[in-house]
């Protein structure tokens, strides 16, 4: 799976097995490792003030074993017995262990940099503010962009995170993170032509945000290839006997993961031949007759498992000690990598008994020795690289080519009665329009007016999402630069971007169509914002991020229901398109549209899923312009079938998805209340859902496959807009996502109407989340009429879908009383040549959010006239 034009890697080593198995799979996957780095400890406590605030990075060579580092003490031989006795315990870098890591230098032949670690942890927040830094913008961006990192959103040259320091803190107290920028400029320095840092974080959002806050403060693309690893699909077997060798392994899982559990990565890792012992545990049941097991091998495999869930643990990754449960240190690897292998006696080896459960071995004397027993040399790692699509997605993508996917038609519901409960319109969520005016003024000078009025009108803070709409898609790396000003801070809102080309009123050259939450802006607020490549899913190199949680109802006093971290929520996802996330290339298949179709569609599942998602509102696929109408047609039918069998489809015909373990990492058992105690949660909680059917009113786990089948599925529709990001065949964009809801809280509405007095019709699907203290309804309203009849034109349609939408919604919460309310859409999705009036409407006063389109289609592959969006939110009272 090499990529053309392959990075010069940087890898960031820790000495253990997750830095060494990344770096393999950045070999793997075409990329030069030009160099490691690694972050150590102060020697001693008397020294550590010196060290500290020391700039110097020392560099091992690849040289005999008996090198000595003059800043650092000997590369071999004794070590320092003051700093044996103590492990740093730092949340970001791995330490016991570090006096064996000069000798990587020999044992890869890599050149190896060193630095001390300064400062402490200062912010203890999951995501990472950088401080003020020095400006170095003049390189950075050309080092970036020679790198290929950066799809459209790199060419902004601003710093995600970038800015002063929100917590107020001095260079007098440094955050640990900042200790890595000397030591990549001192890389860089040495070798200019790095262009990428790899990192082992697989599950750590904690150690990955920090790494690609600094990485991309230095123009270097952050490379995280076991991010959400063990959640990936295994490849099938390429012959007869590793069929054999996986049968006991592997199993076909019923949902995103292809693995039995976690440990598969440790398989993978032997298979590799990276070898890694064992030299901390930390409680969780391992105890010190752990220390110097090969972590990978079956034994031990067997043995932490069965610890774990002796002692209650066994939550997600914690087999990988992924929550601090052990450390690793690697000894040996395949020759690509590995040209010597690092020894260290039983007697060079003492066990550390550090209180609370947690022991370690300090490591008094190690030495590099020659291989004997492998003639391989060179070459790319033998690494097994994850399926491109998970067993939903193959299967979807397998039956395009057959009639095996039918139309989904769904019953509908009404919603219980709840005498004695009166509801107030609350203003949970604010909408902004902002388009861009003026004849012979640049798309440059358009943007920076927008900026300005979206400043003078709403706090950037408390904006959740944008859906930006362009006259032209080659402006995107102009405005995008302007639009990153508004967001220096951690998870900016998501974003959809799509190209209307001529569509847009006349002179517009942009227009930004913005929802915000009513203020105060939260201390924290809860994202993804996943800016490494991986394999799990597109990184987003920019200001926008993967998906933002908000609550579903209006902000209360309560911190834990303010920042989205308690009660019903809402997710809102950004736009995605099918690029190959290793690579961050669109498809070369020449017959790739259901491919694209497949792959974005899977890249929103595994968004969803890891925000948590249980249920989409609705969807549209975005479409660029296709010359034949029949074309178009077919795309929407495609893309409706997809989603349609995404939501439907499971092995053996059960409901749920196989359960996984999820469990905290080391960052939130320190400061996640949930996880403050290591067996203190429920570590055997079962992995999120999509769809998660429980959350219906109307499921019902005795239903038979018929019943099953007439599910309601969240309403989707296709639009052809003119181009979309990075010239893709689609982009999905899941309107909202319901998050913490209830069982038996989500009631679909389906209907149609009639409009008197001609052929049109309104298809109405309401969504309602029906919490303990609000409601929240989110609608799509599609209108399509006999094209051979006149109708009333766009503001016209749009009064009366306003009015039946209004209406539908009074009736279908009936039970509530005087509920006074008069709903405007957020989006309209407007057919242009089945609306000639466009222009007229697009600057009309309360509906200027306005995505003008070539064509609407339905699931069914019908024209429409018009889709139109709503959301509202209601408090409850009695």
């Amino acid at each position: 799976m090499a990529t053309q034009g392959g990075l010069n890697v940087v890898a960031l080593v820790s000495g253990g097995k997750d830095s060494f198995f990344s770096l393999l799979h950045c070999q793997a996957n075409g990329h030069r490792v030009v160099a490691l780095a690694n972050l150590y400890p102060p020697e001693t406590t008397q020294a550590s003030s010196t060290a500290s605030t020391s700039s110097a990075t020392s560099r091992q060579h690849s040289s005999p074993a008996g090198h000595e580092d003059h800043d650092h003490g000997p590369a071999s031989g004794p070590v320092d017995e003051i700093d044996s006795e103590a492990d740093l315990n730092s949340f970001m870098y791995q330490t016991v262990g570090h006096q064996a890591i000069p000798l990587y230098a020999t044992a890869t032949g890599l050149p190896l940099f060193r630095q001390p670690i300064a400062g402490t942890m200062v912010q203890s927040g999951i995501s990472y503010s950088s401080p003020q830094q020095p400006s170095s913008s003049s390189t950075a961006p050309t080092r970036a962009a020679a790198a290929g990192a950066a799809p459209t959103d790199s060419s902004s040259g601003s710093v995600p995170g970038g800015g002063t320091n929100p917590h107020g803190h001095g260079s007098d107290l440094e955050d640990e993170t900042e200790s890595l920028v000397p030591l990549l400029r001192a890389v860089i320095a040495a070798h200019p032509e790095v262009n990428a840092v790899c990192t082992g974080a697989i599950l750590s959002t904690y150690q990955r945000t920090r790494i690609e806050s600094v990485a991309l403060r230095l123009g270097l693309v952050p490379l995280a290839y076991l991010w959400q690893y063990p959640a990936l699909p295994i490849p099938a077997p390429t012959s007869p006997a590793s069929a054999s060798a996986d049968l006991l392994s592997t199993v076909v899982a019923r949902g995103h993961t292809g693995s039995d559990d976690d440990a598969q990565l440790l398989r993978d890792m032997a298979s590799a031949g990276l070898e890694a012992r064992i030299v901390k545990v930390a409680s969780a049941g391992l105890d010190e007759d752990f220390l110097w097991s090969n972590v990978a091998s079956d034994d031990s495999i067997k043995r932490i498992k069965r610890a774990l869930r002796r002692f209650g643990g066994g939550g997600r990754g914690s087999v990988l000690g992924e929550g601090g449960e052990f450390e690793t240190i690697v000894v040996n690897g395949p020759p690509a990598l590995f040209k010597s292998k690092i020894e260290i006696s039983d007697v060079d080896r003492r066990v550390v008994r550090e209180g609370g459960g947690s022991t370690w071995l300090s490591i008094r004397n190690a030495h590099v020795q020659e291989k004997t027993d492998s003639t391989e040399t060179g070459g790319l790692p033998n690494v097994r690289i994850p399926d491109q699509l998970d067993p939903r997605f193959q299967h979807i993508l397998d039956t395009f080519t057959t009639d095996s996917l039918p139309l989904h038609e769904d019953r509908s519901e009404a919603i219980q009665r709840m005498p004695g409960i009166s509801l107030t319109n609350s203003l949970a969520t604010l909408q902004h329009e902002f388009i861009g005016i003026g004849d012979n003024i640049y798309v440059e000078q358009q943007t920076i007016k927008l900026v300005d009025d979206i400043r003078d009108q709403v706090d950037p803070r408390l904006i959740l999402n944008t859906v930006i709409v362009l006259r032209q898609m080659s402006d995107f790396p102009t405005i995008n630069k302007i639009y990153g000003g508004l967001f220096p801070e951690p998870n900016p809102p998501s974003r959809v971007t799509i190209s209307c080309g001529s569509l847009l009123p006349e002179g517009s050259k942009i227009a930004i169509f913005a929802t915000s939450q009513p203020g105060p802006a939260p201390s924290v607020r809860r994202g993804l914002h996943v800016q490494s490549r991986s394999y799990w899913a597109p990184a987003n190199i920019g200001p926008y991020s993967q998906a933002i949680v908000f609550p579903q109802g209006a902000p209360r006093g309560d911190s834990a229901v303010s920042d989205g971290t308690g009660g019903p929520q809402v997710v809102t996802i950004a736009g995605q398109i099918p690029l190959i996330p290793a690579s961050m290339d669109l498809p070369q298949s020449h017959d790739s549209v259901p491919f694209q179709i497949t792959l974005a569609l899977q890249h929103l599942w595994r968004v969803g899923v890891e925000l948590q998602s249980q249920w989409w509102t609705s969807a549209v696929a975005y479409f660029p312009r296709t010359p034949a109408s029949e074309d178009m047609k077919l795309k929407a039918t495609l893309a409706a079938r997809a989603w349609n069998s995404a939501h439907t489809w499971s092995i053996g015909g059960s409901d749920d998805e196989e359960e996984d373990e999820s469990g905290p990492d080391l960052w939130d058992r320190r400061f996640n209340p949930e996880y403050m105690s290591l067996v203190g949660a429920d570590d055997t909680e079962a992995t999120p859902t999509l769809p998660k059917w429980e959350t219906l009113n109307c499921y019902d786990e005795d239903d038979d496959a018929a019943a099953r089948a007439q599910r309601p599925v969240p309403y989707m529709f296709a639009v052809e807009v003119d181009e979309l990001p990075r010239s893709a065949g689609v982009e999905w964009h899941a309107h909202r996502g319901l998050v913490n809801v209830s069982p038996g809280s989500v009631h679909v509405v389906n209907s149609t109407l009639a409009v008197e007095g001609s052929s049109a019709r309104v298809e109405l699907q309401h969504v309602v989340a029906n919490s303990a203290k609000e409601i929240y309804v989110h609608t799509v309203a599609a209108m399509s009429h006999d094209p051979a009849q006149s109708t009333v034109g766009l503001e016209g349609m749009i009064e009366v879908v306003n009015g039946l939408v209004n209406t539908s919604i009074k009736a279908a919460l009936e039970s509530f009383s005087e509920l006074q309310f008069d709903l405007m859409p957020y989006l309209v999705y407007v057919d242009a040549q089945r609306n000639p009036d466009l222009e007229k409407a697009s600057h009309n006063k309360g509906c200027q959010a306005i995505v003008p389109c070539f064509s609407v289609w339905d699931s069914r592959g019908q024209g429409l006239d018009v889709a139109m969006v709503y959301q509202a939110h209601f408090t409850k009272s009695r």
